[in-house]
């Protein structure tokens, strides 16, 4: 069984400050196999495609192009254990899909959801660095 080495921060580091993980770290470490500098690299790119991906939902000007942000966001979120993310993602791409309208209310839960990820990684790179 491999062991996870998911980010945590060095002893004496401070903890960040989330009373939950937005990202499950325990998914994370055996996407990465155990890789520290994969799990690093793939928080990385997440935290930048998520914002990008959730711009591109506040722009986005048809259904299509909102069901193909949502499905890419939860895809990824997926992924690396961003589990709120995910759950958000697919129940607005469900609505939709639906014929439902967009729920403004939803939306603006991932993007809450989005940052506080970004917050967490933030935090968590800044750790391993210190």
């Amino acid at each position: 069984m491999v062991q996870s080495t998911a980010v945590r921060p060095a002893a004496g580091a401070a903890r960040p400050r989330h009373r939950h993980q937005p990202i499950d770290m325990m998914h994370l470490g055996r996407q990465a196999m155990g890789d520290h500098g994969l799990e690093h690299e793939v928080l990385r790119m997440f935290d930048t495609m998520s914002q990008v991906y959730f711009g591109r939902l506040e722009t986005s000007t048809s259904v299509d192009d909102l069901l193909r942000h949502l499905h890419t966001l939860k895809g990824a979120a997926a992924g690396v254990g961003a589990n709120r993310i995910a759950e958000l993602a697919r129940a607005a791409e469900t609505d939709l899909r639906a014929g439902m309208p967009v729920n403004a209310e939803r939306i603006d839960d991932i993007e809450m959801a989005v940052r506080e990820c970004s917050a967490f990684i933030g935090e968590l790179l800044e750790g391993e660095a210190a």
